[in-house]
């Protein structure tokens, strides 16, 4: 049987960089860096689904294509709403503009909340209440990771959106009443997903973004870190091949611009 080209680039990336999680004088250092083990669902070219369990470093990067929906999320799909953890490769989500994409990755990852990691950081939840944005806006509570983006602009947030709508951090929501931070002492899975193009789906009645590294993605990670980070996408060969943002995002103060 023929190793599709995907799994065979991903095995030799997995060979080529993986220095850093065998080498025990790094692991013993001051500075080590801190592992997490990320599931991962991908839809090969011949309609086949792959599963696979890495080990990767715990840093934002990484982290953020795995921590946006928590278990119980519930997805629009063609075939109507389905729970987060149930979605595969191969799946069809209803996207803002009214078509359906396939879902070509789905990530998972596992983080105690409120346990600091080796650096000291916590990685805190959002609860948004029932109705925050309007009636079924969303539709129940819903529980966020700390990587999602939602498709609308807070007001502290208006002057720099310029009138355009921009995908939000779930952070810059939070008031303390209808939106609250949250991280609990016990285990949570969180999951994100891939499209064939970046896009907003429907999650809970709340339009959330699909995974994009982000436009400054190339600048923030090594080449060595950068082979490593795309090993864990069966269907990316590069940074770019994720495409476009399909609306600007907020971020440390500033507005991403629409180029990949």
């Amino acid at each position: 049987m023929t190793i599709p080209h995907s799994l065979t680039r991903a095995a030799r990336n997995a060979v080529e960089t993986s220095t850093i999680l065998q080498d025990p004088a790094a692991l013993r250092a001051p500075t080590r860096p801190q592992l997490r083990r990320y599931q991962i669902s991908s839809l090969l070219d011949n309609g086949n689904i792959v599963e696979t369990r890495q080990i990767a470093p715990a840093l934002p990067l990484f982290e953020n294509a795995f921590c946006a929906f928590s278990r119980g999320s519930l997805v629009e799909t063609d075939c109507g709403p389905m729970a987060i953890q149930d979605l595969l490769p191969g799946d069809r989500v209803i996207t803002q503009d009214g078509s359906a994409q396939e879902v070509l990755w789905k990530g998972s990852t596992t983080l105690i909340p409120g346990k600091p990691d080796l650096r000291g950081r916590t990685h805190h939840l959002t609860r948004f209440m029932a109705d925050t944005f309007g009636m079924q806006k969303p539709m129940s509570g819903v529980i966020a990771g700390p990587a999602a983006r939602l498709l609308s602009t807070p007001g502290h947030l208006r002057a720099i959106a310029n009138g355009q709508p921009i995908l939000t951090p779930v952070q810059e929501f939070i008031d303390g009443m209808n939106v609250i931070e949250t991280a609990p002492p016990t285990p949570v899975e969180l999951f994100h997903i891939c499209l064939r193009k970046h896009a907003v789906i429907n999650v809970d009645g709340l339009q959330f973004e699909t995974y994009h590294p982000g436009i400054n993605a190339v600048r923030v990670i090594s080449h060595a870190m950068r082979s490593l980070y795309l090993n864990l996408f069966a269907h990316i060969d590069k940074l770019t091949d994720f495409g476009p943002q399909v609306f600007p995002r907020a971020g440390e103060g500033e507005i991403d611009s629409l180029t990949a």
